[in-house]
């Protein structure tokens, strides 16, 4: 059979059916695919569904209501205690620092310029009182001053016979001489010691203004000192302060003038009482406490300087105040709950709003009415098994947590013998 030969029109129609059956091809697969897309593009979102209400539960903290049996309950330790009207007697405590009393406080400086010739009182810590002598100082001022009230003197016993007006003025120049001295703290003692002897000293002595306990000793023997340096720094530690810090919630139950009990780890077995003297006006914005100020007699001088107190604060006492056990709340942070005894025997957790306290009650604001039976103790417990309850509540959504009971498995048929 002879090949039947084409021409250069046949070749033409030849690739036009080729290339016409390309595209049809990939239509096809394109019709495909689409529909595919189609039919499947709204499962993934049915599947998601079930995960995020599983999420939204378990990330709950909300407690739900508990059912236990009284086996369950004495098992665990629950008690049950009545929210009631009362008085509620309110104790501030807090820890302070004994310090000194500012207003006993006092620097000794002298009021001229000069050398010390001897230290009496030498070291820190040393007791003193009002008049003993510290040092011993050369001044050419005080030598001046020793001199101008021995001519007065002379001047004076010159003019014994004088008249009236002369006698007088030089009576006012010893006056003078003397009330200079005096001015610059040269006791009493010593000017009349000057005028009985008739001779200038080379030296004077200068003595303690205040009592207490020397807290800082500036001065050396030898040294050369000027008016109004700070030889030396005393505290009458006859009454001490106790300071404290009070949180910013407690601050409306302290007020000036309110007894305060104190207690000591340093003196054990001893209780000392004292009275708040002054509530600063500002808060620590880090610690959110006021500091308040106790004064506290020490006339035994145990109480020293840097020694830790617990001191009790008993502010008045409310009545009619709605209250349950301090064991019944409990708080999560964010919210303070308590478990309340229904009728059935039921526990329901409220949220309340909670008040001041005490070492055995707290004040219920609002959320609970009187006469209401709450759990008093294993509170936390109750609480765990209502968020168990909660938590598998919320898992029994999830695929392959089906909580139900799985069907009774049919038994196995038996393989047929070939």
């Amino acid at each position: 059979m002879m090949k039947r030969r084409e021409g250069p029109g046949g070749h033409a129609a030849v690739v036009r059916v080729r290339v016409l059956r390309a595209v049809g091809y990939a239509t096809v697969v394109v019709v495909a695919l689409g529909g595919t897309y189609l039919a499947t593009r709204h499962a993934p979102a049915a599947a998601a569904t079930p995960t995020h209400v599983h999420a939204a539960s378990v990330g709950s903290d909300v407690p739900k209501s508990v059912r236990l049996s009284p086996v369950e309950q004495r098992r665990i330790g629950v008690t049950f205690a009545t929210a009631e009207l009362g008085p509620l007697a309110k104790e501030v405590r807090t820890v302070g620092q004994v310090t000194f009393d500012e207003t006993r406080l006092r620097t000794i400086s002298p009021k001229v310029d000069g050398w010390v010739d001897r230290l009496i009182v030498n070291a820190t810590g040393q007791a003193v009182r009002a008049g003993q002598p510290l040092l011993t100082i050369y001044s050419p001022m005080l030598v001046s001053a020793q001199e101008e009230l021995l001519l007065a003197q002379r001047l004076d016993a010159d003019l014994a016979g004088a008249s009236g007006e002369a006698r007088q003025n030089a009576a006012d120049l010893v006056a003078s001489a003397r009330r200079k001295l005096a001015y610059w703290d040269i006791p009493t003692s010593e000017i009349a010691e000057i005028e009985r002897s008739g001779q200038v000293r080379k030296t004077l002595t200068l003595r303690a203004t205040a009592s207490g306990y020397v807290l800082e000793k500036n001065v050396l023997a030898g040294q050369k000192i000027m008016a109004g340096d700070a030889l030396y720094k005393v505290a009458d530690l006859s009454a001490v302060w106790v300071e404290g810090e009070v949180f910013e919630q407690d601050i409306a139950d302290v007020r000036i003038g309110e007894m305060v009990h104190a207690d000591f780890a340093a003196l054990p077995g001893e209780h000392r009482m004292g009275r708040i003297s002054y509530i600063y006006p500002t808060l620590d914005p880090t610690t959110r406490t006021a500091r308040v100020r106790v004064v506290l007699p020490n006339g035994d001088m145990r109480l020293k300087p840097g020694m830790y107190a617990t001191i009790r604060i008993a502010s008045t006492a409310r009545n009619s105040v709605l209250t349950v056990p301090r064991s019944a709340v409990l708080s999560t942070g964010e919210r303070s709950i308590v478990f309340v005894r229904q009728k059935d025997g039921t526990l329901m957790p409220h949220e309340v709003a909670i008040g001041s306290s005490n070492d055995e009650r707290i004040e219920i604001l609002r959320g609970i009415s009187p006469g209401a039976q709450v759990v008093a103790s294993a509170t936390f417990l109750v609480d765990a098994e209502s968020n168990l309850g909660t938590a598998l509540g919320g898992m029994g959504d999830m695929p392959g947590m089906d909580l139900t009971t799985p069907p009774k498995a049919l038994p196995m048929t038996p393989a047929p013998k070939e």
